[in-house]
Protein backbone atom coordinates (compact mmCIF):
# COMPACT_ATOMS: atom_id res chain seq x y z
CA UNK A 1 0.00 0.00 0.00
CA UNK A 2 1.52 3.55 -0.36
CA UNK A 3 0.62 6.62 1.32
CA UNK A 4 0.37 9.38 -0.97
CA UNK A 5 0.76 13.05 0.27
CA UNK A 6 -2.60 13.82 -0.95
CA UNK A 7 -3.93 10.84 1.14
CA UNK A 8 -2.13 12.13 3.98
CA UNK A 9 -3.38 15.59 3.59
CA UNK A 10 -6.89 14.04 2.98
CA UNK A 11 -6.40 12.18 6.64
CA UNK A 12 -5.72 15.38 8.11
CA UNK A 13 -9.00 17.35 6.40
CA UNK A 14 -11.16 14.26 8.19
CA UNK A 15 -9.00 13.45 11.41
CA UNK A 16 -7.72 16.54 12.79
CA UNK A 17 -10.28 19.77 14.48
CA UNK A 18 -11.65 22.06 12.30
CA UNK A 19 -9.09 25.23 14.24
CA UNK A 20 -6.36 22.92 13.45
CA UNK A 21 -3.44 23.60 10.71
CA UNK A 22 -3.92 21.35 7.80
CA UNK A 23 -0.91 20.64 5.32
CA UNK A 24 -3.48 20.86 2.36
CA UNK A 25 -4.29 24.44 3.81
CA UNK A 26 -0.45 25.53 4.46
CA UNK A 27 0.08 29.76 3.63
CA UNK A 28 3.08 28.42 2.17
CA UNK A 29 6.83 29.14 1.56
CA UNK A 30 8.77 31.95 0.91
CA UNK A 31 10.36 30.75 -2.72
CA UNK A 32 7.80 28.42 -3.63
CA UNK A 33 8.64 24.68 -4.23
CA UNK A 34 7.52 21.68 -6.26
CA UNK A 35 5.24 19.25 -3.76
CA UNK A 36 6.60 16.19 -2.20
CA UNK A 37 5.03 12.80 -3.09
CA UNK A 38 4.75 11.52 0.20
CA UNK A 39 5.57 13.54 2.93
CA UNK A 40 3.50 17.12 3.71
CA UNK A 41 4.68 20.23 3.57
CA UNK A 42 5.23 20.41 7.38
CA UNK A 43 6.53 17.12 7.59
CA UNK A 44 9.38 18.19 4.93
CA UNK A 45 9.64 21.22 7.52
CA UNK A 46 10.21 18.88 10.47
CA UNK A 47 13.09 16.49 8.32
CA UNK A 48 14.83 19.89 6.96
CA UNK A 49 15.27 20.98 10.46
CA UNK A 50 16.56 17.39 12.13
CA UNK A 51 18.75 17.78 9.05
CA UNK A 52 20.26 21.00 9.19
CA UNK A 53 24.14 21.51 11.21
CA UNK A 54 22.48 24.10 13.52
CA UNK A 55 20.15 21.35 14.90
CA UNK A 56 23.13 18.63 15.30
CA UNK A 57 25.34 21.38 17.46
CA UNK A 58 23.15 21.22 19.86
CA UNK A 59 24.74 18.52 21.53
CA UNK A 60 27.39 20.40 22.29
CA UNK A 61 25.58 23.45 23.78
CA UNK A 62 24.23 24.12 27.60
CA UNK A 63 21.00 23.77 28.67
CA UNK A 64 21.74 24.43 32.43
CA UNK A 65 25.37 22.26 33.41
CA UNK A 66 28.45 22.98 31.20
CA UNK A 67 28.65 20.49 28.57
CA UNK A 68 30.70 17.63 28.96
CA UNK A 69 30.33 18.03 33.07
CA UNK A 70 28.30 14.77 33.30
CA UNK A 71 26.78 12.20 31.49
CA UNK A 72 23.04 12.35 32.53
CA UNK A 73 22.80 16.11 32.09
CA UNK A 74 20.44 17.48 29.52
CA UNK A 75 22.21 19.22 26.73
CA UNK A 76 20.13 21.50 24.55
CA UNK A 77 19.54 19.06 21.94
CA UNK A 78 18.43 16.48 24.41
CA UNK A 79 15.80 19.45 26.08
CA UNK A 80 14.85 20.14 22.49
CA UNK A 81 14.12 16.16 21.82
CA UNK A 82 11.83 16.47 25.28
CA UNK A 83 10.06 19.36 24.38
CA UNK A 84 9.00 18.25 20.89
CA UNK A 85 7.90 14.45 22.73
CA UNK A 86 5.72 16.84 24.98
CA UNK A 87 3.91 18.84 22.08
CA UNK A 88 3.48 15.94 19.98
CA UNK A 89 1.65 14.64 22.89
CA UNK A 90 -0.79 18.41 23.88
CA UNK A 91 -1.41 18.37 19.95
CA UNK A 92 -2.62 14.76 19.84
CA UNK A 93 -4.94 15.11 22.68
CA UNK A 94 -6.10 18.09 21.01
CA UNK A 95 -6.55 17.06 17.75
CA UNK A 96 -4.02 19.43 16.59
CA UNK A 97 -1.22 18.65 13.65
CA UNK A 98 1.33 16.71 15.45
CA UNK A 99 3.77 17.48 12.08
CA UNK A 100 3.82 21.04 12.48
CA UNK A 101 3.79 21.52 16.42
CA UNK A 102 6.99 18.94 16.43
CA UNK A 103 8.87 21.10 13.37
CA UNK A 104 8.34 24.06 15.67
CA UNK A 105 9.65 22.26 19.25
CA UNK A 106 12.65 21.05 17.11
CA UNK A 107 12.97 24.31 16.34
CA UNK A 108 12.64 26.72 18.73
CA UNK A 109 16.09 26.78 19.95
CA UNK A 110 18.32 26.37 17.18
CA UNK A 111 19.41 29.82 17.89
CA UNK A 112 20.67 29.44 21.08
CA UNK A 113 24.30 30.49 22.19
CA UNK A 114 26.97 27.90 23.57
CA UNK A 115 26.58 28.31 27.86
CA UNK A 116 22.96 29.01 28.07
CA UNK A 117 21.20 31.36 28.54
CA UNK A 118 24.39 33.15 30.57
CA UNK A 119 25.29 33.09 27.01
CA UNK A 120 22.81 34.46 25.58
CA UNK A 121 22.55 37.27 28.03
CA UNK A 122 26.40 38.14 27.52
CA UNK A 123 26.08 38.14 23.41
CA UNK A 124 22.55 40.39 24.17
CA UNK A 125 24.90 43.28 26.28
CA UNK A 126 27.66 42.83 23.25
CA UNK A 127 25.29 43.56 21.16
CA UNK A 128 23.33 46.46 22.64
CA UNK A 129 24.36 49.30 20.40
CA UNK A 130 23.77 46.57 17.65
CA UNK A 131 20.21 45.87 17.98
CA UNK A 132 20.59 43.33 21.16
CA UNK A 133 20.36 39.13 20.91
CA UNK A 134 17.67 37.17 21.52
CA UNK A 135 17.49 33.46 21.03
CA UNK A 136 14.36 33.07 19.00
CA UNK A 137 15.09 36.16 16.67
CA UNK A 138 18.58 34.39 16.28
CA UNK A 139 16.48 31.03 15.51
CA UNK A 140 14.67 32.72 12.65
CA UNK A 141 18.07 33.88 11.16
CA UNK A 142 19.40 30.75 11.26
CA UNK A 143 16.45 28.94 9.42
CA UNK A 144 15.74 31.89 6.81
CA UNK A 145 19.25 32.62 6.71
CA UNK A 146 22.31 31.20 7.98
CA UNK A 147 22.16 27.21 7.28
CA UNK A 148 22.70 27.06 3.54
CA UNK A 149 21.73 23.92 2.24
CA UNK A 150 19.81 24.36 -1.07
CA UNK A 151 21.53 26.65 -4.05
CA UNK A 152 18.47 28.43 -4.87
CA UNK A 153 17.73 30.46 -1.43
CA UNK A 154 19.54 30.81 1.73
CA UNK A 155 18.07 28.78 4.60
CA UNK A 156 15.82 26.21 5.23
CA UNK A 157 12.76 27.89 3.18
CA UNK A 158 10.04 26.41 6.10
CA UNK A 159 6.69 26.95 5.98
CA UNK A 160 4.81 30.46 7.48
CA UNK A 161 3.25 28.19 9.87
CA UNK A 162 6.71 27.31 10.98
CA UNK A 163 8.32 30.40 10.40
CA UNK A 164 5.25 31.89 13.10
CA UNK A 165 5.35 29.37 15.72
CA UNK A 166 9.71 30.68 16.23
CA UNK A 167 8.35 34.38 16.83
CA UNK A 168 7.48 33.35 20.44
CA UNK A 169 6.77 37.01 21.50
CA UNK A 170 5.25 39.17 18.77
CA UNK A 171 2.63 41.11 19.64
CA UNK A 172 1.36 40.84 15.96
CA UNK A 173 1.67 38.81 13.30
CA UNK A 174 2.69 39.01 9.21
CA UNK A 175 0.55 37.13 6.95
CA UNK A 176 2.16 36.10 3.55
CA UNK A 177 -0.50 38.58 1.77
CA UNK A 178 0.83 41.55 4.17
CA UNK A 179 -2.29 41.42 6.28
CA UNK A 180 -1.56 41.27 10.20
CA UNK A 181 -3.15 39.33 13.26
CA UNK A 182 -3.14 38.90 16.80
CA UNK A 183 -2.35 35.28 17.37
CA UNK A 184 -0.27 32.59 16.33
CA UNK A 185 -1.14 29.22 15.59
CA UNK A 186 -2.63 26.50 18.23
CA UNK A 187 -0.11 24.30 17.26
CA UNK A 188 2.89 27.28 17.97
CA UNK A 189 1.11 28.05 21.26
CA UNK A 190 1.50 24.45 22.50
CA UNK A 191 5.13 24.26 21.38
CA UNK A 192 5.64 27.22 23.82
CA UNK A 193 4.06 25.94 26.54
CA UNK A 194 5.80 22.27 25.90
CA UNK A 195 9.05 24.05 26.48
CA UNK A 196 7.73 25.89 29.52
CA UNK A 197 7.04 22.52 30.51
CA UNK A 198 10.15 20.36 30.22
CA UNK A 199 12.50 23.29 31.14
CA UNK A 200 11.08 23.76 34.29
CA UNK A 201 10.76 19.87 35.05
CA UNK A 202 13.82 18.16 34.00
CA UNK A 203 15.91 21.36 34.96
CA UNK A 204 14.36 20.23 38.42
CA UNK A 205 15.61 16.39 37.56
CA UNK A 206 19.04 18.16 36.85
CA UNK A 207 19.73 20.21 39.67
CA UNK A 208 18.80 16.65 42.25
CA UNK A 209 20.76 14.58 40.42
CA UNK A 210 23.52 17.07 40.68
CA UNK A 211 23.07 17.31 44.60
CA UNK A 212 22.74 21.47 44.14
CA UNK A 213 19.06 21.09 45.31
CA UNK A 214 17.48 19.92 48.70
CA UNK A 215 14.88 17.42 48.10
CA UNK A 216 13.13 18.31 51.26
CA UNK A 217 13.14 22.22 50.75
CA UNK A 218 10.76 21.05 47.32
CA UNK A 219 7.81 20.69 49.99
CA UNK A 220 7.58 24.75 49.87
CA UNK A 221 6.42 23.77 45.99
CA UNK A 222 2.90 23.13 45.31
CA UNK A 223 3.49 21.31 42.49
CA UNK A 224 6.01 19.20 44.24
CA UNK A 225 4.56 18.81 47.59
CA UNK A 226 1.31 17.42 45.27
CA UNK A 227 3.03 14.46 43.19
CA UNK A 228 4.87 14.08 46.27
CA UNK A 229 1.99 12.78 48.45
CA UNK A 230 0.60 11.20 45.38
CA UNK A 231 3.86 8.84 44.45
CA UNK A 232 4.32 7.89 48.20
CA UNK A 233 0.81 6.64 47.85
CA UNK A 234 0.88 4.88 44.87
CA UNK A 235 4.15 3.28 46.24
CA UNK A 236 5.47 3.04 49.44
CA UNK A 237 8.93 1.02 48.83
CA UNK A 238 11.04 3.20 46.23
CA UNK A 239 14.98 4.29 46.96
CA UNK A 240 15.34 7.61 46.57
CA UNK A 241 16.09 7.89 42.73
CA UNK A 242 13.10 6.11 42.05
CA UNK A 243 10.91 7.73 43.89
CA UNK A 244 12.72 11.18 42.88
CA UNK A 245 12.16 10.29 38.71
CA UNK A 246 8.35 9.61 39.83
CA UNK A 247 7.83 12.78 41.48
CA UNK A 248 8.88 14.36 37.83
CA UNK A 249 6.76 12.34 35.90
CA UNK A 250 3.78 13.37 37.74
CA UNK A 251 4.67 17.05 37.86
CA UNK A 252 5.20 16.85 34.01
CA UNK A 253 1.92 14.71 33.57
CA UNK A 254 -0.06 17.22 35.62
CA UNK A 255 0.98 20.04 33.90
CA UNK A 256 -0.09 18.44 30.49
CA UNK A 257 -3.09 17.73 31.61
CA UNK A 258 -4.20 20.61 33.04
CA UNK A 259 -3.53 22.42 29.74
CA UNK A 260 -5.22 20.05 27.40
CA UNK A 261 -8.73 20.50 29.75
CA UNK A 262 -7.81 23.88 30.51
CA UNK A 263 -7.30 25.16 26.25
CA UNK A 264 -10.01 22.66 25.36
CA UNK A 265 -12.18 24.74 27.52
CA UNK A 266 -11.05 27.94 26.28
CA UNK A 267 -11.00 27.19 22.60
CA UNK A 268 -14.76 25.31 23.09
CA UNK A 269 -15.57 29.13 25.01
CA UNK A 270 -13.58 30.80 22.01
CA UNK A 271 -15.98 29.53 19.66
CA UNK A 272 -13.22 29.31 16.84
CA UNK A 273 -14.08 27.18 13.65
CA UNK A 274 -10.56 27.67 11.58
CA UNK A 275 -7.44 28.74 12.08
CA UNK A 276 -7.99 32.32 10.84
CA UNK A 277 -10.27 32.55 13.59
CA UNK A 278 -7.46 31.36 15.59
CA UNK A 279 -5.22 34.09 14.58
CA UNK A 280 -7.72 37.02 14.57
CA UNK A 281 -8.49 36.34 18.18
CA UNK A 282 -6.50 38.47 20.33
CA UNK A 283 -6.15 36.32 23.49
CA UNK A 284 -4.08 33.52 23.09
CA UNK A 285 -6.42 29.57 24.16
CA UNK A 286 -3.63 27.53 25.25
CA UNK A 287 -3.02 27.74 28.90
CA UNK A 288 -2.72 26.89 32.35
CA UNK A 289 -5.62 27.01 34.92
CA UNK A 290 -4.66 29.81 37.74
CA UNK A 291 -3.59 27.11 39.88
CA UNK A 292 -1.26 25.60 37.98
CA UNK A 293 0.37 28.89 36.36
CA UNK A 294 0.86 30.01 40.21
CA UNK A 295 2.21 26.58 40.81
CA UNK A 296 4.76 26.78 37.69
CA UNK A 297 5.49 30.65 38.62
CA UNK A 298 6.49 29.18 42.32
CA UNK A 299 8.69 26.12 40.24
CA UNK A 300 10.70 28.74 38.42
CA UNK A 301 11.44 31.22 41.42
CA UNK A 302 12.78 28.36 43.50
CA UNK A 303 14.88 27.23 40.21
CA UNK A 304 16.32 31.00 39.65
CA UNK A 305 16.79 31.11 43.34
CA UNK A 306 18.51 27.51 44.17
CA UNK A 307 20.13 26.61 40.47
CA UNK A 308 20.32 29.02 38.01
CA UNK A 309 21.97 31.65 40.56
CA UNK A 310 23.74 28.62 42.31
CA UNK A 311 27.55 29.48 42.29
CA UNK A 312 28.17 26.34 40.97
CA UNK A 313 26.20 26.76 38.06
CA UNK A 314 26.75 30.84 37.84
CA UNK A 315 30.62 31.35 38.14
CA UNK A 316 31.16 28.11 35.66
CA UNK A 317 28.49 29.86 32.97
CA UNK A 318 30.38 32.91 33.68
CA UNK A 319 33.71 31.94 32.93
CA UNK A 320 32.13 30.69 29.42
CA UNK A 321 30.83 34.66 28.86
CA UNK A 322 34.20 36.24 29.56
CA UNK A 323 35.24 34.03 26.93
CA UNK A 324 32.75 35.14 24.61
CA UNK A 325 33.28 38.43 24.86
CA UNK A 326 36.76 38.09 24.51
CA UNK A 327 36.49 36.20 21.16
CA UNK A 328 33.89 38.83 20.05
CA UNK A 329 36.04 41.38 20.52
CA UNK A 330 39.30 39.58 18.61
CA UNK A 331 36.80 38.94 15.78
CA UNK A 332 35.28 42.60 15.50
CA UNK A 333 39.03 43.61 15.59
CA UNK A 334 40.33 41.20 12.96
CA UNK A 335 37.63 39.75 10.67
CA UNK A 336 39.28 37.38 8.91
CA UNK A 337 39.26 34.91 11.85
CA UNK A 338 35.46 33.96 11.41
CA UNK A 339 36.41 32.79 7.96
CA UNK A 340 35.81 33.72 3.88
CA UNK A 341 31.89 31.65 4.24
CA UNK A 342 31.22 33.97 7.37
CA UNK A 343 33.00 36.96 6.37
CA UNK A 344 30.49 37.18 3.15
CA UNK A 345 27.57 38.71 5.03
CA UNK A 346 29.81 41.57 7.00
CA UNK A 347 29.02 43.87 3.81
CA UNK A 348 24.95 43.03 4.03
CA UNK A 349 24.55 42.14 7.34
CA UNK A 350 27.45 44.46 9.39
CA UNK A 351 30.03 43.11 11.08
CA UNK A 352 29.18 43.03 14.48
CA UNK A 353 26.06 41.20 13.74
CA UNK A 354 27.93 38.84 11.64
CA UNK A 355 30.26 37.92 14.36
CA UNK A 356 27.44 37.45 16.66
CA UNK A 357 26.06 34.67 14.16
CA UNK A 358 30.23 33.00 13.95
CA UNK A 359 29.64 33.10 17.94
CA UNK A 360 26.20 32.09 18.48
CA UNK A 361 26.26 29.13 16.15
CA UNK A 362 29.63 27.85 18.51
CA UNK A 363 29.09 24.67 20.40
CA UNK A 364 30.56 25.10 24.27
CA UNK A 365 33.73 23.04 22.90
CA UNK A 366 34.57 24.48 19.56
CA UNK A 367 33.98 28.24 21.75
CA UNK A 368 36.37 26.72 24.48
CA UNK A 369 38.99 25.63 21.88
CA UNK A 370 38.95 28.83 19.45
CA UNK A 371 39.91 30.81 22.74
CA UNK A 372 42.31 28.64 23.90
CA UNK A 373 44.07 28.82 19.79
CA UNK A 374 43.36 32.69 20.19
CA UNK A 375 44.58 33.67 23.54
CA UNK A 376 46.48 30.25 24.94
CA UNK A 377 45.23 27.74 27.83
Amino acid sequence: MFKSRERIEADELTTLAPYACKAAESLGRIHRETQHPYRTCFQRDRARIIHSAAFRRLDGKTQVFLNGTGDHYRTRLTHTIEVASIARTIARALALNEDLTEAIALAHDLGHSPFGHSGEAALDRLMKAHGGFDHNDQSLRVVTLLESKYPRHPGLNLTHEVIEGLQKHNVSYTAPDGGTYHSPSLEAQVADFADEITYSSHDLDDGLDSGLLDPAALDELPLWAEARMFAEREFRRLDPTERRGYIIRCIVNRQVEDLVITSARAIRDARVKTPADVRKNKRRLIGFSPETRRGNAALRKFLYRNLYYNPEVAEANQRGCALLESLFHRYVEKPSLIGTKAARRIKREGLPRTVADYLSGMTDRYCLEQHRALFGA
